[in-house]
């Protein structure tokens, strides 16, 4: 079986014999592999697009070197996204999904290649061109989180993907527990951001006493976003790794942490189109996501400064790693100034 491919793909990531095994028996089109392109993200999970039997896949894994719950993630990928299928939620579609790690050593899932763009990496002419187009992008993309949160994740399968009941209660302690841990990577002095335990203090006296559970993105900022080639329209809501049952008010917090503004560091996590800027405001966000949904918006605020305390301890954690040579120094330097900027926008919230 012959592999044409403009990349060198290494046999212990992806053995394409065996794959075409496994296809087969799956009864997918037989045929050469053709065109393999390995895709970049925004993780280090390892994506190739390839042709076979006339049709067109993109194959998705765990990194090269497997991390302890890789395969676990990549398995709750395939069972969530399959459930969205048919729904209204844009993400991609799974074609076919293998769970048995031992086929070609880690858990893996084939879907639709998706027609768009990442405005991290590409800002078509159209779009870096017309302010209002990048508006109606950053409303386009509140508008598929809104949507992901109204849908009653029971009727679609989901009940056990996550644990809703506690799910405010655990946050300030996971993540202040994730912080303490990256302190085992030799060299790193321990977390310098201000206003750690502050920002932590507030939002447990603060926390919304009710709320509804929903299917949860996790990781929704505009990186993670794919957009059509024609207009502003979400083509695709894209790594779905931190996605769990939660509350989905944490997605609109999360895009209003994230929310690009031109000269900050934090603008270049979104490339392109945060060096454009031109997107919709915070107010404006908000009161387009109510036009999707029917949940209480009183505390939107609350769960910016959460969604500021979780991804500025998630991207410490590289910073952490780069002193034990784990990671780029220049990488964890960058990341944790982005921290810190979150952390400053926490307390500007909360005042």
């Amino acid at each position: 079986m012959s592999v044409a491919q403009p990349v060198e793909v290494d046999r212990e990531v992806v053995d394409f014999s065996l794959v075409g095994k496994w296809m087969d028996e799956q009864e997918l089109p037989a045929g050469d592999f053709e065109g393999v392109t390995s895709l970049g993200g925004g993780t280090q999970n390892i994506m190739l697009r390839f042709d076979r039997g006339g049709r067109s896949y993109v194959l998705r894994r765990g990194p090269r070197h497997l991390r302890a719950k890789s395969n676990d993630v990549i398995r709750r990928e395939s069972v969530l996204l399959r459930a969205l299928d048919g729904t209204e939620v844009r993400a991609p579609r799974v074609i076919a999904a293998c769970a048995d790690e031992s086929v070609i050593g880690a858990v893996f899932y084939l879907m639709e290649p998706i027609v768009g763009f990442n405005p991290q990496n590409e800002l078509p002419e159209l779009h870096a061109g017309d302010p209002e187009i990048r508006r109606q992008m950053g409303l386009s993309a509140v508008e598929a989180i809104a949507r992901l949160g109204a849908i009653d994740y029971r009727a679609i399968g989901l009940s056990d993907y996550g644990k809703p009941e506690g799910f405010l209660e655990r946050q300030v302690p996971r993540w202040l527990g994730e912080l303490e841990s990256y302190s085992a990577n030799a060299g790193y002095p321990g977390p310098e951001i201000p206003g750690v335990t502050q920002v932590g203090e507030w939002l447990e006296r603060n926390r919304p006493a009710r709320w509804t559970p929903g299917i949860l993105h996790g990781d929704c900022h505009l990186a993670n976003i794919m957009f059509t080639y024609d207009g502003p329209e979400v083509a695709a809501l894209v790594d779905w790794e931190m996605s769990t049952i939660g509350d989905p008010l944490l997605d609109l917090g999360w895009q209003l942490a994230t929310r690009p503004v031109p000269g900050t560091t934090g603008s270049a996590l979104v490339g392109r189109l945060g060096a454009a800027g031109g997107l919709p405001t915070p107010e404006e966000m908000i009161e387009h996501y109510g036009r999707f949904s029917d949940r209480d918006l009183s505390a939107v605020p609350w769960y910016t400064v959460l969604a500021c305390f979780k991804l500025g301890i998630v991207l410490e954690g590289t910073h952490a790693r780069a002193f034990a040579g784990k990671a780029p120094k220049q990488v964890g330097d960058f990341l944790h100034a982005v921290t810190l900027e979150l952390f400053e926008k926490a307390r500007e919230l909360m005042e």
